[in-house]
């Protein structure tokens, strides 16, 4: 399918518009025009689809939903992002959003009925209400919030008029803006049944819809993972994985999250299924802050975009942009500026490795379909095999000081990255280089 073949690129629209922080319901401001004077930088980096995170009318960052179906006046009107939406396909992009379907904003229209009206409106059925309690709002009613969050209200799925509001939302998004899939929130905490329904409801506008969920457990996903449910899940295990061991200087650690994934045992979780693979985003801290030894950049995203799985890139990330969410750190605001407020000079050969690897991925169909296996492994070099058919591509890292050959058969083979021809059996990997040698036939 398209999405197994595609790099995405991840905007955090509110952010990367420079929205402001709370929505006063006052005029729509039309910020899109941010985001559309730089798809023609995102496409010349080779990316060939754009995930937005939420942006429909919020109350403020987005996941706090009140209308599925305006865009939020902060950015915009429904208008302006149907433009934008043409724009991105008009330059080769495909576009999936952010589906709340969790839990909505205290402002949602369902949820400002209940606090009028209580008991006496049937909208009380849309949540999960004790009018026996009470809240740190002191609405004269307890109700469930999203994992403790109370300004996040959790909707009743069970309730078919809930269903058929998201129905309907849906399918304005495909029939409105045109959207190629969505990315479904808080997936770990939706019902199994959900996926099959949105499953039908999208597969009467779609037969090619991407569907794909955010999880950030460790719990096997992977039956969720069909045709009648859902194309792929968010790989945390590999994001985690991965920037740990390149500050530990210990490869084992990646190389045992890719052998428990995708490995050829029967005992493997996610073997021949594509999980939508990372290495930062809006939720957690900028690929360039969390690496100690920023030489190793290269390396991380060399294997973002080998091993198995639908690389992303977070925007900004391609320009080495940093921030981070701790203690002092600015919170969530630190991930998420204003496009204006990133440096795209900084690092024009992390840009320039990128648009590379993009154009790699696109070309080469073992990396989006192919088995891994695993070839050499030490704490500060390995390498792995992705192989399809009669392509097999070798993909070597060093991420030490010192120089590494790596020898993995004796046959020929023309690095992807470099066009440097060598005997497979000497891949010669100077201090902090990586190499995606495919063998010639």
């Amino acid at each position: 399918m398209w999405f197994d073949e595609s790099t995405f690129y991840q905007i955090y629209p509110l952010g990367y518009c420079g929205a402001e922080k709370e929505n006063d319901g006052g005029s729509v401001r039309h910020r899109f025009g941010k985001i559309e004077e730089n798809i023609s930088a995102i496409a010349d980096e080779g990316f060939s689809a754009v995930l937005f995170n939420p942006l429909f009318e919020s109350e403020r960052h987005g996941y706090d939903t009140v209308d599925f179906f305006n865009v939020d006046r902060r950015l915009g009107d429904n208008a302006d992002f149907k433009a934008l939406v043409k724009k991105f396909h008009d330059a080769g992009m495909r576009v999936v959003l952010d589906g709340v379907f969790n839990h909505v904003g205290r402002r949602f229209f369902a949820f400002e009925e209940v606090r009028r009206e209580r008991e006496n409106t049937d909208k009380k059925n849309w949540f999960y209400i004790n009018f026996g309690g009470n809240t740190g709002y002191n609405d004269g009613f307890w109700y469930e919030g999203w994992e403790g969050h109370m300004e996040l209200v959790r909707l009743n799925l069970q309730n078919p008029d809930v269903l058929d509001y998201i129905a309907r939302a849906v399918r304005f998004w495909i029939d409105e803006f045109g959207i190629d899939g969505l990315r479904l929130d808080v997936c770990y905490l939706l019902p199994e049944w959900f996926f099959e329904w949105l499953r039908r409801v999208v597969r009467e506008k779609r037969s090619d819809f991407f569907l794909m969920g955010e999880v950030i457990h460790g719990q096997n996903f992977s039956k969720n993972i069909t045709p009648d449910r859902l194309d792929s899940i968010t790989n945390y295990e590999c994001y985690k994985g991965l920037t740990s061991a390149l500050n530990s200087d210990n490869l084992f650690e990646i190389a045992h999250s890719l052998e428990r994934l995708f490995g050829s045992q029967n005992w493997c979780l996610y073997t021949g299924k594509n999980l939508f693979s990372f290495v930062d985003n809006h939720d957690v801290p900028r690929a360039y802050t969390a690496l100690c030894d920023k030489r190793k950049i290269f390396a991380m995203y060399a294997i973002l975009y080998a091993m198995p799985g639908i690389p992303c890139v977070y925007y900004g990330s391609e320009y080495a942009a940093e921030g981070n969410k701790g203690s002092g750190a600015g919170g969530d605001d630190a991930l998420r500026p204003q496009i204006d407020e990133i440096d795209m000079n900084k690092f024009p050969e992390l840009t320039s490795f990128l648009k590379k690897l993009n154009a790699i991925r696109r070309r080469e169909p073992s990396l989006a379909y192919g088995s891994y296996d695993r070839c050499v492994l030490n704490n500060k070099y390995m390498c792995f095999k992705r192989e399809k058919g009669g392509d097999r591509i070798y993909c070597a890292f060093n991420i030490s000081g010192e120089d590494v050959t790596v020898r993995v058969e004796e046959a020929e083979g023309t690095d992807l990255l470099t066009g440097e021809v060598r005997n497979l059996n000497d891949i010669y990997l100077p201090p902090y280089t990586v190499k995606y040698f495919k063998k010639n036939t």
